[in-house]
Order: structure tokens, then C-alpha cells, then sequence
């Protein structure tokens, strides 16, 4: 069990009164500067989180989990979501379900709501802003159990829910060659996206296999906006040697990519062939139809919320990570295969 910061554990570290810090912390007068500094200081320093529940919950399981989630526009995260949410309330918990709007502000104002709302433990996919990670290792020194999925981060040694991106981006290009690709780009996600980086991975991978050098103008890196996936196809294909395959990091930004063809009248798979991520139900309405990865969605929200209860009810190993790869399925359809 975790020891929540007290008032009471600052004002015996400085040797001042409970009394004291409270006025500090709350920024009344009648307090010396230096002292307001000090308690300030280390109340930052033991990362103290004023606690708005019932004095009774301190004692007490909450049975909240916390969730932060970039955008539940998109639909591999809702879809998740909605998993996670299911398993949940078959086993008594409930979830508190935020967004970051992929920015690295909200990602730290969710964690400090979630925080003091005494959550007991934290299921994380990272703003696609998310760089700087004090934030995750606060917590984790705080001893709150936390789960990554989908994006996470090297750098730190956490439970984590993945499909196997590398191998995923490996065997859609695989497919493009097979199909006459021999010029291919990827568009990425941004730069400092893990699932993007290992999906480029897999990518060059393939390329490599083929004998195919790789060609940095070849590979662009987007932002998540359908109308900049449409621009920077029109960036690819005036090029004066444009790609004749296209693998996408996600289905919202090959809807863009196929805006971007017909407004420059190129034929999809004819001229160019497309091959994206995340099978989203709108693969199958678009003409033409989209070739795209498929993840076990269900699973992945299944196994997240699985491996951080098994952290708070004591199940698993303190400070051993469980690392869960999960395999996927390329959904050929008409965007990468030529018309026979």
C-alpha cells in the first residue's frame, strides 16, 4: 500500500506546525516568505496531492481506475475504451475516462485530476506532445500502478499492452512489393510517436529484404489531420519520381491520402497503392475499399485492464513488468491489389 504525502508529514520534516503549512499551501498571509518557500518546495519535492475525497476513503479502496486516452474521436481508442470500461464493471471497478487531446499539458493536468480523485491505478496511451516523462515517473515512485498501451515509451519500465507494429508494417509492405510495388513511402505519425517509430521499423525492414534502398524524402511525418494527410499527398505525388505504394499510419489519415488522389485525378490501386492501419469500419464504404491492419482492439483493452488490477490487488510481481505483444491481420481489399 502506497503512503499518501499528509500536511501533517511536511510539517514534521520543516519542524513547523500543521498549521503553518495548511496557510502556506492555501497561500494565506501572515506567513514568512522564507518558510512559504520551503513548504512549497518540499510539498513539490514529495509530490503532495491535496486529498477532495472523504477523510473514510483513506483507509479504504476506491475501486476507481483512471484512464488517459489521446482523443475518443479516434476509433481504435474508443474502441479500447469501451473494452477496458466492460471488464471494469465485471470486476467491480469503476473508470474514470480522460482525453488529452494529444497535448502534453492535458496530459499532465489528467494525471494530477486523477491523482487526487484517488484512483487506483493508471491506464495510459501518451499524447502524441509527450516527450518529457517526470510525470509517469512521479507516479511510479508514488507506487501507483500503471499501464501502458498502444504508445508508450522506452524509457520506462512499466506494464505495457502492444500489437507487434514492427512486424505489422513489415508485412504490409511485403504485400505492396508482392503486388509490383517498387517505389513505396510510408506516412507517419509524429515524430516522437513509439507506434509510428516501430511501424518505420518494420517498413524499412522490408524495403531492405527487397534490395530497396531506403530514401528519406520518401517518408513523411504527419500529424493525425486528414486535411494534412491530403496535402502532403499532393507533396508525394508532383514529386518528380512520386511513390507508386503508399502505407499509411492510420485509416483517419488514408481517407486523406485518398482525397489527395482524386483531387489530383491519380487511380487508386492503378497508379498507386495504399495500405494502412486500424480497419475501421469506413475501410469498407470508401471507394475504393482500403487495405488496412486489423488489432485485436477487444483484447488489448481486456489485457490492460487485466494486468493493472492484477498490479493493485496484488497478483503480480512488484516492479516486474508484463510485457503483452499481440499479432494482427492484414484486410486486403481493393486500395492494393490491381483489378485483374
Amino acid at each position: 500500500m502506497r503512503h499518501q504525502v499528509t500536511i501533517k508529514d511536511i510539517a514534521k520534516q520543516l519542524n513547523v506546525s500543521v498549521a503553518t503549512v495548511s496557510r502556506a499551501l492555501r497561500d494565506l498571509p501572515d506567513i514568512h516568505p522564507d518558510t512559504k518557500k520551503a513548504v512549497l518546495d518540499l510539498a513539490a519535492e514529495l509530490d503532495y496531492q491535496p486529498n477532495v475525497l472523504a477523510a473514510s476513503l483513506v483507509k479504504s479502496k476506491t475501486k476507481t481506475i483512471g484512464l488517459i486516452v489521446p482523443d475518443l474521436g479516434y476509433y481504435f481508442f474508443s474502441t479500447v475504451v469501451k473494452a477496458i470500461e466492460l471488464e471494469a464493471i465485471k470486476a467491480g471497478y469503476s473508470i474514470l475516462i480522460t482525453q488529452t487531446q494529444e497535448s502534453f499539458e492535458r496530459e499532465l493536468i489528467n494525471i494530477q485530476n486523477l491523482s487526487r480523485s484517488q484512483v487506483e491505478g493508471i491506464i495510459i496511451s501518451l499524447s502524441r506532445e509527450t516527450v518529457n516523462l517526470d510525470h509517469i515517473t512521479r507516479l511510479q515512485r508514488r507506487g501507483i500502478p500503471l499501464v501502458f498501451f498502444d504508445r508508450d515509451s522506452d524509457e520506462i519500465h512499466a506494464s505495457k499492452v502492444m500489437v507487434d507494429n514492427e512486424q505489422s508494417a513489415y508485412e504490409a509492405v511485403k504485400h505492396l512489393l508482392e503486388n509490383g510495388c517498387k517505389r513505396i513511402a510510408f506516412l507517419a505519425g509524429p515524430k516522437n510517436v513509439s507506434v509510428s517509430n516501430q511501424r518505420r521499423l518494420g517498413y524499412l525492414r522490408a524495403l531492405s529484404e527487397a534490395g530497396i534502398q531506403e530514401d528519406s524524402s520518401l517518408i513523411i511525418h504527419s500529424d493525425y489531420f486528414q486535411d494534412t494527410a491530403t496535402s502532403q499527398t499532393h507533396q508525394l505525388m508532383t514529386s518528380p519520381n512520386p511513390p507508386d505504394g503508399i502505407l499509411v499510419v492510420s485509416d483517419r489519415l488514408a481517407l486523406g491520402v485518398l482525397v489527395g488522389m482524386r483531387e489530383l485525378k491519380v487511380r487508386v490501386p492503378e497508379d498507386v497503392k495504399i495500405v494502412s492501419f486500424n480497419n475501421e469500419p469506413i475501410c469498407e464504404v470508401v471507394s475504393p475499399t482500403i487495405s488496412s491492419v486489423a488489432q485485436p482492439l477487444e483484447d488489448i483493452g481486456k489485457l490492460a485492464l487485466k494486468l493493472l488490477i492484477d498490479q493493485i490487488e496484488g497478483r503480480s510481481e512488484v516492479g516486474e513488468p508484463v510485457i503483452e505483444v499481440l499479432k494482427t491481420q492484414l484486410v486486403v481489399r481493393e486500395s492494393s491489389v490491381s483489378n485483374s
